[in-house]
């Protein structure tokens, strides 16, 4: 797996409709030294995540090409050890959230996003996963 040059730094892959979001959450992340990377399609998410490491993905599950769950599937089927997903969905139904259940998803977050609720989804996935890794100085 390629890294870039700040690899000891929590990654946040941000996938979501170009509604503005993914920099909002980007100006709260990256000043606490997380690097913010944004896909506009579940295809370039999936692409990402295979080229760079990434620690957790942010997906809607309406997206162009593929939605954050085919996205997410795709991932644990080409990804030696893909990161934890968060999903974002309009409705929140049964359905969705079973799914989600049996795909192993993190958190599945209504929209409109509250931000509150994000950032504390992407702090327990740091705490879970990652509390003995990270943060590495620079």
């Amino acid at each position: 797996m390629q890294l870039d040059s700040s690899h000891n730094r929590f990654t946040v892959l941000l996938a979501d409709e170009p509604d503005g979001s993914p920099l909002t959450v980007r100006r709260l992340l990256e000043p606490q030294g997380i690097i913010t990377l944004v896909a506009r399609t579940g295809r370039e998410a999936l692409e990402m995540v295979q080229s760079q490491q990434v620690h957790v993905v942010v997906l809607d599950v309406q997206m162009p090409q593929i939605g954050g769950m085919q996205a997410i599937k795709l991932m644990r089927e080409v990804v030696k050890n893909p990161p934890p997903a968060i999903l974002l969905a309009d409705r929140l139904s049964n359905n969705l959230l079973r799914e989600a259940l049996t795909m192993d998803v993190f958190s599945v977050i209504p929209k409109p996003i509250d931000m509150d609720r994000l950032l504390d989804a992407i702090a327990r996935v740091l705490r879970r996963y990652y509390e003995s890794r990270w943060p590495v100085p620079n």
